[in-house]
């Protein structure tokens, strides 16, 4: 990816003298969804709708190499759909018409959430971006005695144990590079939590008669909340019991103990690495990115129901899990944007 990303630099460094003599825009505040179902607007909404539409996100703006993903607000809020995944996102930043970096960043979505930690419904603010991709892996039917499972770190020797060669891929000594957990400002992610924590939440009918299923799982069985709690980013759409332990215990274990695993989706650790590449090249503040995720299903089945049962049983959460999100981030923006003497160049949470 880092090679991808450093041909494309190279690329728009050779445009013309009226293009980089152009000034760019200096952009605010990006609110990112990663899928619409349909239009835009008017229609059944998917992760990009709630936010056009009440945040008034009128205005179409070009993206030089990735068209219709760009809209805008008149207050200074720009939303960026990846209708075609990281390359719209990567697009975006390398247009030179846009100045980001100052620009704070809403990586938004729906989720799986662990039933421990949240209900579906609810919505967490992130410290971490975990990654679920890179490891070793053997059939969970074959593992040795004592063993949870078959998943482990490369370069570690069993599960829930750190890498221990310094220069293998994943090495905790390369932590800063190579690990699996991407930190994000965690003082800026408690002041969104603070910002956000009151703002009213939606509510569904058939979601609030299935929380009678999760006997044992007081947090599932709450109705919608806002939340702190990690995004574990997988391209493996996996669902059950045995695999959400391995997702707390792979949080853990990257965070030093500290995160707790709550929302698990298939596309925060591509965009973190994205933005984690780009922010040392000076386009964007890595220290200004905030990911939040909203639950619209379960990570693994209620009790005493098969998981090939519930895996991808998303319908009946998504819309009040696109609705919270948007309840949940707006009011963070909206203090960023109405107050942006005060976090352009201070950002919150430092001092706070």
């Amino acid at each position: 990816m880092n090679r991808i990303l450093a041909a494309s630099v190279l690329a728009l460094s050779t445009l013309g003298p009226a293009r980089a003599a152009q000034a760019p825009a200096r952009v605010r505040a990006v609110v990112v969804a990663n899928f619409e179902n349909g239009a835009d607007l008017g229609d059944a909404p998917g992760e990009y709708q709630f936010w056009v539409e009440r945040e008034h996100l009128d205005e179409k703006v070009d993206v030089r190499g990735a068209p219709d993903v760009l809209r805008r607000n008149k207050d200074g809020l720009y939303g960026l759909i990846l209708r075609h995944g990281m390359t719209d996102l990567v697009a975006f930043i390398l247009d030179p018409r846009f100045d980001l970096r100052k620009a704070y960043w809403l990586f938004t979505g729906i989720s799986g959430a662990d039933p421990r930690a949240a209900s579906v419904g609810s919505v967490a603010w992130a410290r971490w971006v975990v990654a679920g991709d890179a490891m070793r892996e053997i059939d969970d039917r074959t593992v040795p005695e004592g063993w949870p499972y078959g998943l482990w770190p490369i370069g570690a020797e069993r599960p829930n144990q750190l890498p221990f060669d310094p220069n293998h891929f994943g090495s905790v000594t390369d932590a800063s590079q190579l690990s699996m957990a991407y930190p994000l400002n965690e003082r800026l992610a408690l002041w969104a939590f603070a910002i956000s924590r009151d703002a009213p939440l939606a509510d569904d009918e058939v979601v609030r008669g299935r929380r009678s299923a999760w006997r044992g799982f007081p947090m599932a069985q709450r109705p919608p909340f806002i939340l702190v709690g990690e995004t574990l980013g997988s391209r493996r759409y996996w669902h059950g019991e045995p695999r959400t332990r391995w997702a707390e215990d792979w949080t853990k274990l990257w965070t030093g103990g500290r995160g707790l695993f709550v929302m698990t989706n298939m596309e925060s650790q591509t965009n973190q690495e994205i933005m984690r590449a780009l922010a040392p090249l000076g386009f964007v503040d890595a220290q200004r990115v905030m990911v939040l995720r909203s639950a619209s299903n379960f990570s693994e089945p209620p009790p005493g129901t098969a998981a090939t049962a519930t895996i991808g049983d998303e319908g009946p959460g998504q819309v009040i899990a696109f609705d919270n999100n948007q309840r949940a981030g707006s009011p963070v923006l909206r203090e960023l944007l109405s107050h942006w003497d005060r976090y352009e160049d201070g950002i919150p949470g430092r001092d706070d």
